[in-house]
């Protein structure tokens, strides 16, 4: 992939990144040197990490179905949906005060969790987000709450 195909984020009074290998390298690859956030971690998907959907379709279609429906399971025993989004939630209120232009380089999933956040949307909107690889979502603050913006 060129660079000119990433996106453009603009500057940035701090820039976080997900501990993930991957994150580390996109901040890079954007042109910065990131501070490491424990918070932006992908979620945990436990037993599941690494399997792809499909196999988990067919190998556990009932835990699946559960982990898709209901926002405080965690039948892989890793983090539920409710956990992730609480975690996510807690890292934007701790920003939220410092003001300035952040970027979060990070999941997909935490992204997810995020938006509802901005919402206050229910997690099992969760699964209503589609996010791809290389997306940037913008969001604003006044101090007082967040805004998605377009």
């Amino acid at each position: 992939m060129s660079d000119a195909a990433l996106p453009a984020p603009g500057r940035a009074d701090r820039v976080f990144a997900s501990p993930a290998l991957r994150a580390r390298q996109t901040a890079e690859m954007l042109g910065f040197d990131a501070t490491l956030a424990p918070s932006l971690r992908d979620c945990d998907y436990g037993r599941w990490t690494g399997k792809p959907l499909m196999s988990l379709h067919s190998e556990e279609p009932e835990n699946l179905a559960l982990w898709m429906t209901d926002p405080e399971a965690a039948p892989h025993e890793g983090e539920s949906l409710q956990q992730l989004c609480k975690r996510i939630s807690g890292w934007m209120n701790e920003e939220m005060p410092l003001g300035g232009h952040v970027v979060a380089v990070t999941h997909a999933a935490v992204i997810r969790a995020a938006i509802l956040d901005v919402l206050k949307a229910p997690p099992a909107s969760f699964w209503t987000i589609d996010v791809q690889p290389l997306g940037m979502v913008r969001m604003t603050h006044d101090g007082r709450r967040w805004s998605l913006r377009f």
